[in-house]
């Protein structure tokens, strides 16, 4: 019986050799699978991250971009109000010229100017269209057609009724103009 119980001893240690052995090997098997299982999942995580970081500097630009162009138009409706009150001062200018008054003139002048000056430091510009110059609907609003003086004339401004105002570069209020036809 001994023997028999030696061998069988030697067979099982054998077989817990093999069992180690094979479990050893799953567990290396494991390990590098949990390894390319990390190394995946890092992966994914890097990728996510990035498409994340990518994400919010494209949320900043445009942040960024909406609040320039909030400050470049907040004084829009302002700007709005004033412009009758410009008109109405360029017409002044004009009908005072007329006068001999040079004090008044030289004092609405004043007036005029400084109006101006500061419309233009918040940003106002005219928008540049004078008779001669031929029609755009992009940049002048026709009020009405008239018989053109000459062929050169025909599709082209004839004169400015009301002046065109900008902000930045998005036009607030077309240019009110007639064309020759």
């Amino acid at each position: 019986m001994t023997t028999e119980n030696t061998e069988i001893d030697q067979e099982i240690d054998d077989a817990t050799l093999e069992k180690n052995a094979n479990g050893e090997q799953i567990i290396i098997d494991e390990e590098l699978s949990v390894e390319e299982q990390l190394t995946q999942d890092l992966a994914k995580e890097k990728d996510k991250f990035l498409r994340l970081f990518a994400e919010f500097e494209n949320y900043k630009r445009r942040t960024t971009k909406e609040r320039i162009e909030l400050f470049k138009t907040a004084n829009q409706e302002v700007l709005l109000a004033m412009l009758p009150v410009l008109d109405d001062f360029d017409r002044a200018m004009v009908e005072i010229s007329k006068s001999e008054d040079e004090l008044l003139l030289k004092g609405v002048e004043l007036i005029h100017e400084k109006l101006k000056n500061t419309l233009v430091a918040k940003g106002l510009e005219q928008v540049d269209v004078k008779a001669g110059d031929s029609f755009d609907a992009d940049f002048a609003e026709a009020i009405t057609q008239i018989p053109a003086a000459s062929d050169k004339m025909k599709g082209k401004i004839v004169d400015v009724l009301e002046k065109g105002y900008k902000l930045g570069d998005k036009i607030i209020r077309f240019p009110k103009v007639v064309i020759g036809n």
